[in-house]
């Protein structure tokens, strides 16, 4: 079945939240500052200038990302990106990096930022495969979990 991408409906908040929740429990932990934003969305995404994607598969919300604005203008962090477990090894998750790579294009972004773990190999190597560079991790990064911090410039 055919997967698409949707823009946020907040409608689908809670599906934000679950998602993302069982990820960072599967894989790490929930941090505060996860906690906050995927609870409110709107106000720390949304209504910042962000952006939320959906994955759908028929009316079934699958995946999700997120493009958060940075400090530095013209550049999006791509975060809060999760698949339901049972969804995962479909390529969903590449759809979902594909979608916001193109809307960046489509936007005239300078670039896509992420922070993300070396453990999450599999994420890695997509990553490098759209362009990403690795960009030296501030001391004081948003994410305790996050060792790698990369850029992908347009």
């Amino acid at each position: 079945m055919a997967i698409k991408i949707i823009d946020y409906n907040h409608n689908y908040a809670k599906h934000f939240y679950d998602l993302n929740i069982e990820w960072l429990q599967t894989f790490f932990y929930v941090e505060p500052f996860d906690e906050e934003v995927l609870s409110k969305p709107d106000i720390y995404i949304i209504n910042k200038g962000g952006y939320i994607f959906f994955a759908m598969k028929a009316d079934k919300v699958v995946g999700t990302v997120a493009l958060m604005p940075t400090e530095e203008i013209g550049i999006l962090e791509l975060t809060k990106m999760a698949v339901l477990p049972e969804e995962r090894g479909q390529k969903i998750g590449q759809q979902l990096l594909e979608h916001c790579v193109d809307f960046g294009k489509t936007k005239k972004l300078n670039g896509l930022l992420l922070y993300s773990n070396t453990k999450l190999e599999n994420a890695i190597h997509l990553y490098r495969k759209y362009g990403f560079k690795e960009l030296d991790l501030e001391k004081d990064s948003p994410y305790k979990r996050s060792n790698i911090k990369m850029l992908m410039e347009y």
